[in-house]
């Protein structure tokens, strides 16, 4: 590493690039001459092996020129009002946790309109399933009716502390519910 300074590297680099540009120019140059002669786009790139798009740049150094601008730009911002998904998602809240009376034991296979994902099935005497089944429950759900049917209120208020939520359904539950928030300060 001692013999070369980086100077020298970077010299080597710059003639690669000056001679690639080089190249490249005078290749899309012989292309269009080609191509002025009556070659057309198809056999250029059938015999060259070069891509459609390849061929269209040679032959219109407009379009490359734009292709180029538009691969340095920055990438679009949203516009200002922009809201996330998950801000913008309608989540229904139930009307009482005592209204709440889903199944508390065995296994449940949930409706298609609330889970999709294949694995609709939920054995509620594994932890890890149960909480699974109350998240989707509590993000899919359209209706009231829907959180009455497959929710129970006191294992909400056992799982509430753990249960991995959008924060905008989360905050929409702990305002109706303030008990939810004192569960989760309790458990902690």
């Amino acid at each position: 590493m001692d013999r070369y300074s980086e100077d020298e590297l970077r010299a080597v680099v710059a003639r690669y690039e000056a001679t690639r540009a080089a190249a490249l120019t005078e290749r899309d140059e012989q292309l269009r001459v080609f191509h002025a002669a009556g070659w057309r786009p198809v056999d250029l790139q059938r015999i060259t092996g070069y891509s459609r798009e390849t061929i269209r740049q040679a032959l219109r150094p407009e379009v490359r020129q734009a292709a180029n601008l538009s691969r340095r730009k920055t990438p679009p911002q949203p516009p200002s009002d922009y809201r996330p998904y998950g801000d913008r998602k309608p989540y229904v809240v139930a009307d009482a946790l005592t209204a709440l009376t889903g199944p508390t034991a065995g296994v449940v296979t949930l409706p298609r309109h609330l889970d999709w994902s294949g694995h609709a099935e939920y054995d509620l005497s594994r932890p890890a399933r149960l909480s699974s089944m109350y998240k989707v429950v509590l993000t899919e759900s359209g209706t009231v009716d829907d959180l009455n049917t497959w929710l129970d209120g006191d294992q909400l208020r056992r799982l509430w502390p753990t249960l991995w939520l959008p924060p905008g359904l989360r905050r929409l539950w702990e305002e109706a519910f303030p008990e939810l928030v004192t569960v989760g300060t309790n458990a902690a």
